[in-house]
């Protein structure tokens, strides 16, 4: 049953990818180096015959865990990429109302509005899950953004059988999420599968390890003695606890998460 659902999204997300590609110019894929969003290279991969056929963008803050730079480095060239890694503004350019983590986390969007004007992008593919935050449940496939990159919530377009609206409007830009039905354990389940490489970080060492990864200093391990796919997939089996719960952001206001989501936050 759960390599039929496999295989179901799997499809789903080649699907997904194909349409975008085929409806919208100037297209490019977000790459936070995390599980999420190695699997939509992959897929990308799948779906276009071995290769990415769009730029994929690192949002750098410059505060990546060194093992993520070197994963990058290594599979950038490995997957035959076409990397833009452009360094995010500084601390002094964002929100200066936010918590501090926060604060630190919105400096992703202000480097994404940066990067969308200098390359006049249309689409960016993105590696969000519903199951991830509360406020990413109320996400459509194909979302549009404003000339701002805010995000409203409130007026999302209907997606029946299938069916998507693929335009934005004037000025503004189109995000496209095809992980978004996944969850976390189909993530690695399906790493498992197609042993897709990913960050070590992940794989439990003196018992911690991470589940979500952010930067240096805005982001804590978690109590795990999962050393292997099979057994992170079996700890999430059974789990309770929260996926970002290492996330120091979602900790810092009830609704800090909805606030950098409205301003264009991923």
């Amino acid at each position: 049953m759960s390599l039929d659902r496999i295989e179901a999204l799997e499809s789903e997300s080649v699907f997904i990818l194909r349409e975008a590609f085929s409806q919208i110019d100037r297209l490019a894929m977000l790459w936070s180096l995390g599980k999420d969003s190695n699997v939509m290279i992959w897929l990308a991969r799948k779906a276009f015959f071995g290769r990415v056929p769009f730029p994929v963008i690192h949002l750098d803050t410059q505060a990546e865990f060194a093992e993520a730079y070197a994963f990058r480095d290594r599979y950038a060239e490995a997957w035959g990429l076409t990397l833009i890694a452009d360094p995010c503004p500084p601390l002094e350019a964002v929100d200066p109302t936010l918590p501090p983590a926060s604060r630190f986390a919105a400096r992703k969007s202000e480097g994404l509005k940066q990067c969308i004007a200098r390359y006049n992008f249309a689409g960016l593919i993105a590696g969000i899950r519903r199951d991830e935050q509360s406020i990413r449940a109320k996400e459509r496939v194909f979302s549009p953004r404003g000339a701002d990159g805010a995000w409203d919530f409130r007026d999302q377009p209907p997606e029946f059988w299938d069916q998507y609206v693929t335009t934005p409007g004037p000025g503004a830009h189109m995000r496209i999420h095809p992980l978004l039905s996944w969850t976390e354990v189909d993530i690695w389940r399906y790493i498992a599968r197609e042993r897709i490489p990913v960050v070590p970080l992940y794989f439990a060492k003196d018992g911690y390890r991470y589940r979500s990864l952010g930067e240096v200093g805005t982001t804590a391990p978690v109590a795990s003695d999962a050393s292997t796919v099979d057994q992170i997939i079996a700890e999430l089996e059974t789990t309770r606890a929260a996926e970002r719960g290492g996330r120091l952001m979602d900790h810092e206001a009830e609704d800090v998460f909805e606030r950098l989501r409205a301003n264009g936050y991923l």
